[in-house]
């Protein structure tokens, strides 16, 4: 990887929606070359995917719950399930195998608080395994970025 491809991996990060053209023009280079790479740079796994960012709170969603969750059991078939449960469930954004007191942390949105207990009493408390569920309510948010530190 090229400052070229750093360049153009900034770019697109900042707008997904640039076209071949612009970006292109923005790297001073001819489009067929600027295409390649991004192409290159997609089918090497630098881009995953591009999506649009959306609002939670203009959606309806208040809630941002963060929520670390401990099992009991670490068996195949108790993860397995817990795994397809939690890829399942769309108020999930995140979900992360983490170190310390915790074995999972999550990011969950909802509606409201009535909505975020009901989610924790129909899906969190019925997991397999899970000995401890701890959430933490998001009051403000200050920074939310997918954005990733290119520059260094």
């Amino acid at each position: 990887m090229d400052n070229v491809d750093k360049k153009i991996l900034a770019l697109l990060q900042q707008d997904g929606k640039l076209s071949n053209a612009k970006l292109a023009e923005m790297l001073n280079m001819s489009e067929t070359p600027c295409w390649r790479r991004v192409k290159r740079l997609e089918s090497e796994g630098y881009i995953e995917s591009y999506q649009a960012n959306l609002n939670k709170r203009k959606l309806g969603y208040g809630v941002l719950a963060f929520v670390q969750l401990t099992y009991i059991a670490h068996d195949t078939k108790t993860t397995a399930e817990f795994e397809a449960i939690i890829s399942n469930c769309d108020n999930v954004l995140s979900c992360h195998n983490t170190t310390g007191n915790a074995d999972f942390l999550l990011q969950v949105v909802a509606k409201d608080l009535d909505d975020y207990s009901q989610f924790v009493d129909t899906v969190l408390r019925k997991l397999p395994g899970i000995s401890d569920i701890s959430s933490s309510i998001a009051l403000r948010e200050l920074k939310s970025s997918t954005l990733l530190p290119l520059n260094r």
